[in-house]
């Protein structure tokens, strides 16, 4: 199933495909401040492919927090945040904020809340090879 979406003002770009209907996918919205704070519902299939892309690079704020092993990508001009970026050892892998998605409303599964507190990095990284979804970014900068 294919979804698109992005940020606010459309700077960003997201594309994804899933290999569930939307109404299928295991949501989660992590107990750290940062997903709180955003009011985040991620999604991520390890079957199926995530792509963004930028209009503007300069516009698109890459935060990383904690273990900074992965690349939170918000748009500086409107304030959206839309994925979740890391390498991992099985290449790139991403999850994607439901809530920029122009179907988000379809994906109704109430989000897992797991807390990864004490979490190694070594762990960290080999869960999210295992169950991020492979990810394209184009023209990053």
């Amino acid at each position: 199933m294919e979804h698109s979406g992005g940020c606010h003002c459309g700077n960003i770009t997201v594309a994804l495909r899933l290999s569930v209907p939307p109404d299928q996918a295991p949501l989660r919205s992590c107990a750290c401040g940062f997903c709180r704070a955003h009011g985040t519902r991620t999604v991520s299939d390890r079957d199926g492919a995530f792509e963004l892309r930028a209009e503007d690079w300069s516009q698109v704020q890459r935060y990383r927090f904690g273990t900074a092993t992965a690349d939170y990508m918000i748009c500086r001009r409107c304030g959206v945040y839309v994925a979740a970026v890391c390498a991992t050892g099985a290449g790139l892998r991403a999850v994607v904020n439901v809530n920029c998605l122009e179907d988000r409303a379809a994906f109704t599964r109430a989000p897992a809340a797991p807390d990864y507190d004490g979490e190694t990095t070594t762990a960290r990284l080999d869960r999210r090879a295992a169950n991020w979804m492979p990810a394209v970014v184009h023209g990053a900068g």
